[in-house]
Parts: C-alpha cells; structure tokens; sequence
C-alpha cells in the first residue's frame, strides 16, 4: 500500500455577501467563497449569511473593520436609546441603498416596472376609497364651524378662505400620509414580515436577487405618486364638499366662497401640498419596509411590526408637517392684504 496521503476533499462555491469594500458594495456586491466542508475550521474573514435587507448588518460594528465614533457614541447609550439610534440609522441606509439602487436601475433599464405597477394598484385600490369618505365629513366639519363663526361676526363670505388654509396647506397631506400608512402600509408591512420569518428574503439573496432593488425601490415609487394622487382627491372632494354645505346649509353664494377661496389660495400653496404629500408618502413606505424587513419572533412578531410601523409613521409625520410648513413659510412670502 502507498504510504501517500489521501486526495484533499473538494470544495463548493457559493454566493455570500462580500465582507470587504464600502457600504453600497456591501449591500449590493456578491462574491464567490469557499464553503468547507464538514469538520473543516469556518474561515474567520467570511461574514455570516444574512440577509442585506438586515438594518442590524448596516449598523452592527460586527460586520465591519473598524469602529467609527458614531459606533463608540452608541455602544456608551441606555438599551433603548441605542436601539433607537440604530434603527434610525438603519432607516437611513435602507433609504440610501434603495435610492442607489432605483438610480442604477434606470439608468441601466433594469427597474422592476412589474412590481411598481402592482404596487401602485394595490395602494390606490386600498386607500382610495377610505380617502373620499374621510375628505367629506372633513371638508363638511371645517365648513360648519367656519361658518357659524363667520355668521357671528358677519364674514359669511369667508368659508372659502378657511377651507384654503385649512384643507389645501394643512389637512389633506396629513389625512393622505395617515391613510396611506394605516391602509397600506400595514398591508406591505405585514407581506414583507412574511417573507422575512419564512426566509424568503434570505433565499433571493441566495439565488442572487437584491431585495432592495427588488422590493423597496419600486415601493418607494409607488407611494410618492399614489400619495400625489390621494392628495389631489382628498383636496378636489374636501373642497367640493364644503362648498355644497355652504350653498345648501348655510346660504352662501358661489361667488363669495369660490372669491375667498382664490384669494388665500395660491399655486403656491398646492405646490406645497403635493410636496408634502409625496415626502409623507415616501416615509410611510420607507418605515412600513423597514418594520418588515426586521420581523422577529414568528406571527407575533410580524403583528408587532405592523402596529409600531403605523404608530411612528404618525409620530413622524406630524413632526415633518412642522418643519416643512416653517421652511414654506420661511421661503415663501405671504400675501398682504
């Protein structure tokens, strides 16, 4: 018998996320690795097959080479203002990988149009309707109470006035941003919660398929132009609304209401609405998307995730509504009469 050692056993390659380079290469760059075999030391440098879509990969000193201030800063915070911390900055990068992505995507004619189709139908068909009969009593509610204190003091004329300020500066991104985030963006939290505890997240990037790119990017689409489209009607059906109260409860004239309406109303003014409907609209999904992504502990998790999504887009969206009005009127000036 030879007394020569035997042939070494042969090695498999896999994809597995790529450990080094910067942050887009480590959310979007596979490489090829060698995956020993069984009774072989793991190598050291390979970091664990977890899925990209992960904020706790983005964020984690583990998974990186070396520990920024930002990570030394976090580790010396109580638990939940570190978890908070993180989970912003997990925000963050989702919204900065997905951005990256969907430009990339264009540009090289690779965007998931399919996806984004389904996902602005799915978003119109759900909130649509919530939208018009909430714009009603909305613009109704405003009307009547404008208008009995209009009465008081003989400024009936002025319903219109109140309905530009409060419907089209004010009310109507909210109620959009609001339906949208309970409406649908439960609905796509609670489908990628799904996918996230039956590891079908973790398939795609086995099989090579960024679910950022895939998911997140043609979402982000979706809610900034079905939020535009909420906008408008729930701005079309409020103002309707109001005015047929006006004419049929309080006995005003069209003129008077539609001649306070354009004076307090500019273009301006529904530039800004839209604008805010689009950023409210883009944070619903964003945080609907990552609360999904980051699902733990089975169903119970998944129903978790969906109530937190819908409780910070609100605590989020009112706080945005603020700084956006400040900068509006910061930057534009406002009629002197």
């Amino acid at each position: 018998m030879s007394d020569q050692p035997p042939p070494p056993r042969p090695r498999h390659r896999r994809p597995q996320p790529a450990p080094d380079g910067g942050f887009f290469a480590e959310t979007f760059a596979t490489t090829d690795t060698d995956v020993a075999e069984p009774g072989d030391a793991a190598p050291a440098s390979v970091a664990p097959p977890s899925s990209p879509a992960v904020a706790r990969q983005w964020v984690a000193p583990d998974y990186r080479k070396r520990v920024t201030t930002g990570d030394r800063i976090s580790s010396a915070l109580p638990g939940s203002a570190r978890r908070s911390l993180e989970a912003v900055g997990g925000l963050y990068s989702m919204f900065g990988a997905s951005l990256y992505g969907l430009g990339s995507d264009l540009v090289r004619r690779k965007f998931q149009f399919n996806e984004f189709v389904e996902r602005s139908w799915f978003l119109v068909s759900v909130a649509l309707l919530p939208a018009i009969l909430v714009s009603v009593p909305l613009g109704v509610a405003i009307a009547l109470q404008v208008g009995a204190l209009a009465a008081q003091i003989g400024a009936t004329s002025f319903v219109g006035a109140a309905d530009a300020i409060g419907v089209l500066r004010e009310a109507s991104p909210i109620v959009t941003a609001l339906l949208l985030a309970g409406v649908g963006g439960s609905a796509v939290c609670a489908e990628l919660g799904a996918r996230t505890i039956r590891e079908e997240i973790d398939a795609m990037i086995v099989l090579g398929l960024n679910p950022l790119r895939r998911l997140v990017a043609p979402l982000m689409v979706a809610g900034v132009l079905v939020a535009v489209f909420l906008n408008f009607c729930v701005v079309f059906v409020s103002v309707g609304s109001a005015y047929i109260f006006d004419l049929a409860a309080l006995h005003g004239t069209s003129g008077s209401f539609f001649g306070s309406f354009t004076q307090f109303a500019t273009v301006s003014d529904f530039v800004t609405s839209e604008i805010k409907a689009a950023v409210f609209g883009l944070v619903a999904v964003l945080i609907a998307a990552y609360q999904g992504l980051n699902a733990k502990r089975g169903p119970t998790g998944v129903g978790e995730a969906v109530n937190q999504s819908v409780v910070i887009t609100g605590i989020v969206l009112f706080g945005l509504n603020l700084v956006i009005t400040e900068v509006f009127f910061a930057v534009v000036p406002q009629r002197t009469f």
